[in-house]
């Protein structure tokens, strides 16, 4: 299956749908989701996450709809094509929480309960319950999330920030687990090679006494099994290579290693670490839509020049007179993304804030009018999709109908490895091979 969009590597990204995106998304996310869109090296896979929202918004999910539709709005004023990238909605693909499913069946509880928001969600958030599954993996929903478009052979990367880089690597984790049970198979000229019994026998990992009796018949009758005696073995050596990693186990196996065989059924995401500028909030903090301190893709110019005369500036500048440092204020950090194509802005900016020479209520002015020139056409495109819901949700359902078509393949290759009932009917043979 392809996409009609063959390129070198898949990319991989999405937003949950909280709320109408605001300017930190775009400069931290959309900006480069369009870059890449328009790369013909990259294949572009981007989603609305609307399971996700569900995890610390159970208790009321009245909002999800609206939300995913005012998300998909702004996915496309910012740039986003359709006829580009696949755009799409997580739950209008349910091979998701079936591969969700499989993956959480390996994923130690210790890894979930070990990852660093998950510990600073619990203390931090109050108005919200957060001691439910949903939120504890939400992990492994996100590794199925990327997952579930890797294709063999063909790079699968995730544009993320260094904040997020740990995330993406318990999903190179839990595909590795995941990998090391569901890929690694024995040919059955494996049990019958009773010399490589003596070796393992031998070995401390291998020291429960059920395997160790097992391994004992194998010797004494040179290569004889039971085939209810091949399954304890199998899960014994799948733990090990899951123990020691896949690559290692293999390399330092010994006797018999020919017999062993390795498919990688999904394969294991790379982060693409992306640089993005510092864009604080209004108040100085992180800009997010629960701190209220974002200007939205969708502010009016009233609105914006309303938001943006309170927001704080270098607080050595207490009068007028007050020289102050560009360097540690906000307004300067957001001049850098609105005012850099303005012929000496940055200039007078720098000038002006360093001598005393410009007041704050000046520099945010002329900030501000540049931001509504930046934001007007993005507004522009925003307004005529918000007059076109039904076209909206056509795009929205044929992106989700080309994703659900990469997904079912790949579900096709996990359900074989991990149950393999291909396989099974094939042996049985006549009309149940045929299904």
């Amino acid at each position: 299956m392809t996409t009609g969009l063959e390129k070198k590597s898949r990319v991989l990204s999405g937003m949950r749908p909280t709320g109408r995106l605001h300017i930190g998304h775009y400069f931290g996310a959309l900006q480069n989701w369009v870059r890449l869109q328009n790369d013909p090296a990259y294949e572009c896979f981007y989603f609305i996450a609307d399971w996700h929202a569900l995890t610390s918004d159970y208790a009321d999910t009245s909002g999800v709809a609206e939300n995913t539709l005012q998300i998909m709005i702004d996915y496309l004023a910012a740039g986003l094509d359709p006829q580009k990238s696949v755009i799409f909605q997580q739950s209008a693909v349910p091979e998701h929480a079936e591969l969700h499913l499989l993956l959480s069946m390996v994923t130690p509880l210790g890894w979930l309960e070990r990852v660093p928001t998950y510990k600073e969600a619990l203390e931090n958030v109050k108005d919200k319950d957060l001691h439910n599954y949903g939120f504890l993996g939400y992990p492994v929903l996100q590794t199925a999330d990327i997952v579930i478009y890797s294709k063999e052979g063909v790079p699968l990367v995730v544009p993320v920030g260094e904040d997020q880089v740990s995330h993406v690597e318990l999903s190179r984790e839990i595909v590795r687990r995941f990998n090391s049970f569901n890929g690694l198979f024995f040919k059955d000229e494996f049990f019958c090679n009773w010399e490589q019994f003596r070796v393992l026998k031998a070995q401390e990992w291998f020291s429960n006494p059920i395997l160790q009796t097992i391994a004992q018949e194998v010797i004494a009758n040179k290569g004889s099994i039971a085939p209810e005696d091949k399954a304890p073995i199998v899960s014994a050596l799948k733990r090990r290579a899951s123990e020691v990693g896949l690559q290692n186990f293999l390399e330092n196996f010994g006797p018999g290693r020919e017999f062993l065989v390795f498919q990688q059924v999904l394969e294991e995401p790379q982060v693409m670490l992306t640089k993005t500028p510092r864009i604080p909030g209004l108040d100085g903090r992180k800009m997010s839509k629960s701190y209220g301190n974002a200007i939205t893709l969708s502010e009016t110019d009233e609105e914006i020049r309303k938001k943006t005369k309170v927001m704080v500036t270098d607080p050595a500048r207490k009068r007028r007179t007050d020289p102050g440092n560009p360097d540690v204020c906000p307004v300067y950090d957001w001049h850098k993304l609105f005012s850099a194509e303005e012929s000496g802005r940055l200039e007078w900016v720098r000038q002006g804030c360093t001598t005393a020479g410009i007041g704050c209520i000046e520099c945010k002015d002329a900030m501000a009018t540049n931001l509504i020139k930046w934001i007007a056409p993005v507004r522009e495109r925003r307004v005529k999709w918000e007059n076109d819901p039904k076209g909206v949700l056509e795009i929205l359902d044929a992106g989700s109908k080309k994703a659900r078509v990469v997904a079912q393949e790949t579900m096709g290759r996990v359900r074989e490895a991990v149950f393999g009932w291909d396989k099974k009917r094939k042996e049985i043979g006549g009309s149940a091979a045929k299904v």
